[in-house]
């Protein structure tokens, strides 16, 4: 058997609740993903089930296989949904999706929900994207900002890193913190990720080197350049300098990358602040804040627009 150290496991999960299946209004969100697609059934505002699968090549199968995994055995058919919104990257594959939505407002609103109202700065972290969201102390947006294109395919990156050294990518976050009480070594590129990955390689080869990493470092080496990438993606929602960088209020992570210990705590510690946590799977806002905004209520005010 093949180890798939770069994959996240399946999930599913659907409440015991009986009584969310007669609800008034239920609705579900998509979230396509690059490298992973979540679900998400929401019934009178209440999270009722969700589902994520790694993402395949076919997007509309990809969507297609994740509402079903959510829907599960509950009976519910997509006849039965008042509505279903759709966002991310393979968002125009959901045929099923009554309305197509931009992945800020949902993980603004997707984040609201998980962290609650104490949350104004919002980090999502993709695959191939990184998003700064702020938001008003009400459920809108009032300002994001993307990295550039030098920058993205962060997440691809850790896969990879995951491969080649045989750690899985839900423990390398924690394996690039255990250094043995010294500090991180240097970052490999800061700009390009291309030119990230190569460093990175290069660490392998001491020849190339006047010191030698063992894995825990590069892994940290790697992962701290991350870090670094995404502090200034946050830096571009204020006319600050780069050691200047802060956010006001509360911090809240979201996709995949939220679960990286390794990029999440040096984000934490560069920002000097302690993001927020909740029993909620941060790889879920997305689909989540497609759910609620696709309820009635929402459309009537707008949303998180």
């Amino acid at each position: 058997m093949v180890l798939q150290y770069a994959k996240w496991p399946e999930i599913q999960w659907m409440s015991d609740d009986a009584g969310w299946k007669e609800a008034k209004t239920i609705t579900a969100g998509v979230d396509i993903g690059t490298t992973s697609a979540q679900a998400a059934v929401v019934a009178d505002g209440q999270l009722a089930a969700y589902a994520g699968i790694r993402a395949g090549t076919d997007f509309r199968k990809t969507a297609d296989e994740v509402m079903a995994l959510a829907l599960g055995a509950s009976g519910i058919t997509l006849e039965r949904l008042s509505a279903v919104g759709a966002t991310g990257f393979g968002k125009r594959n959901a045929a099923f999706a009554t309305e197509s939505l931009d992945e800020v407002s949902c993980h603004g609103k997707g984040a609201r929900f998980i962290y609650g109202s104490e949350v104004t700065t919002v980090v999502d972290l993709g695959a191939q994207t990184v998003t700064a969201i702020k938001l008003y102390e009400w459920d809108r947006v009032w300002d994001f900002a993307m990295n550039d294109i030098c920058a993205t395919g962060m997440g691809r990156n850790i896969e990879m890193v995951c491969d080649l050294l045989h750690v899985p990518i839900g423990e390398i976050g924690e394996y690039s913190l255990d250094l043995g009480g010294k500090p991180d070594p240097e970052p490999v590129s800061t700009t390009c990720y291309n030119y990230a990955g190569t460093e990175t390689m290069g660490l392998f080869r001491p020849e190339f080197r006047g010191d030698t990493l063992n894995g825990n470092e590069i892994c940290a080496s790697h992962l701290f350049a991350v870090a670094w990438r995404v502090l200034g993606v946050i830096g571009k929602l204020q006319s600050l300098e780069p050691g200047d960088i802060k956010v006001e209020g509360k911090l809240g992570f979201t996709g995949g990358l939220a679960h990286n210990a390794g990029v999440t705590r040096r984000i934490e510690r560069e920002l000097d602040t302690t993001a927020l946590t909740s029993e909620y799977d941060p790889m879920l806002a997305g689909a989540i804040g497609a759910a609620l905004l696709v309820l009635p209520e929402a459309a009537e005010r707008g949303g998180v627009r």
